[in-house]
């Protein structure tokens, strides 16, 4: 039987945790004033996953302005910047709700794009990427501080929504 999960807004109280979950999942780890900074950022899509209340799994993401992948316009692009869910908890459909919750709360932020940058050999993160629309762009050679190439992946929003909510 699976667990039933739940996605939440993140806290700041939830901050040891989700640097824990980061350091025994990702090999890119970062300090607490990091994840702060993006959760100031854009708190709404900033999210946690939890089983039981206890975290299990992270989304964070920024809301940046550039020209668009899919044309030469100017647009909101919505960067997921980390995801990460306890080993003990994947195959479980949690990363991909998270993901999915991410997705729309930066197109609450007015993102009309989606951008990410995955390691090239996370064939299961790729696979649901690929699944939630998102395609390779470009490799990013030499990416990840080990080395490892990184895919840049995008995706367009299935609804953006017109928001000035974030000036930069």
């Amino acid at each position: 039987m699976t667990e039933a999960y739940s996605i939440r807004q993140f806290n700041t109280d939830d901050i040891k945790h989700v640097v824990q979950i980061n350091k025994e999942c990702l090999p890119e780890n970062y300090p607490d004033q990091f994840f702060l900074g993006l959760y100031y950022h854009a708190p709404k899509a900033f999210l946690v996953a939890e089983v039981d209340s206890k975290l299990v799994g992270y989304i964070m993401c920024r809301i940046e302005r550039g020209i668009s992948s899919f044309g030469r316009l100017p647009v909101k692009k919505g960067h997921i910047v980390s995801v990460a869910v306890l080993h003990s908890q994947r195959h479980k459909g949690i990363g991909t709700a998270i993901i999915k919750a991410g997705l729309r709360a930066m197109e609450e932020y007015g993102a009309s794009e989606f951008f990410l940058e995955v390691r090239k050999g996370n064939e299961d993160a790729v696979s649901v990427y690929e699944n939630l629309g998102f395609s390779v762009r470009r490799v990013l050679r030499g990416y990840y501080r080990d080395g490892e190439d990184a895919y840049l992946m995008v995706a367009k929003a299935e609804n953006p929504v017109e928001a000035d909510i974030i000036d930069e």
